[in-house]
């Protein structure tokens, strides 16, 4: 399939030809489906709490006298069976672990059908390079408006791209990534895919592209530590 490429300002520069085959040939629903549920599983931190009678906080006092009133006896108010009391079956505190797991290829496939998916739906941007001479959101806005994207957008731009990083932090509907981080995910929870030629063809041809069981995306609002 051949698909357009764009500059900055929206105007067709170019083809990209991407082999069908390689994103799967076909839309597999069942396997893009094993994958969504997998990374949202994945996102999960395990540390829900409930508090069990000891746990509450409140005094011991007894609430009423034990006998004479006609009603069944009873101790401090934080038993289960009161309102603001206990769970009498409480969560314990080691963290849960509600992690799913694929095979490495299974998870490639899914990446690369849900792209498929994207490319067929007219929902991905690719453009020939992005670059901007100085950080502001003004300027990325009309990017995004030059290129038809009006709803949700995952952007995928390096890390080093500092212009470009800083100009679509504050934007709401963007989601910054870098390219290595593209996953069914991310892909779908957004409408629209912007993406540089050059990050784009190492994506297909990279064997190692995304192959990790987290969707989790390190944040591009800040600037990256630089590692010695």
């Amino acid at each position: 399939m051949d698909v357009p490429v764009i500059n900055m300002k929206g105007v067709e520069v170019g083809k990209l030809s991407i082999d069908a085959t390689k994103l799967g040939g076909e839309i597999n629903p069942a396997l893009i489906k094993q994958a969504y549920v997998m990374y949202h599983a994945n996102r999960r931190v395990g540390t829900v709490r409930t508090k069990n009678r000891q746990a509450v906080e409140g005094s011991t006092k007894k609430i009423y006298k034990q006998k004479g009133t006609g009603r069944a006896r009873h101790g401090d108010k934080k038993v289960p069976q009161f309102r603001g009391g206990g769970h009498a079956f409480w969560k314990q505190r080691d963290p849960e672990d509600y992690g799913k797991d694929m095979p490495k290829k299974m998870r490639r496939k899914a990446n690369l059908n849900a792209l498929l998916s994207k490319l067929l739906d007219n929902e991905v941007r690719v453009v020939d390079a992005m670059s901007m001479t100085a950080p502001k959101t003004r300027d990325f806005v009309n990017f995004l408006e030059a290129i038809k994207v009006d709803k949700s957008a995952l952007v995928a731009v390096p890390a080093e791209n500092d212009h470009i990083r800083r100009s679509g932090r504050n934007v709401e509907s963007v989601t910054l990534c870098q390219p290595s981080q593209l996953n069914c995910f991310e892909m779908l929870n957004h409408r629209y895919l912007v993406i540089a030629k050059g990050d784009l063809q190492a994506f297909l041809d990279g064997p190692q592209a995304q192959t990790g069981k987290s969707a989790k995306i390190s944040p591009l609002g800040r600037r990256q530590k630089e590692t010695a």
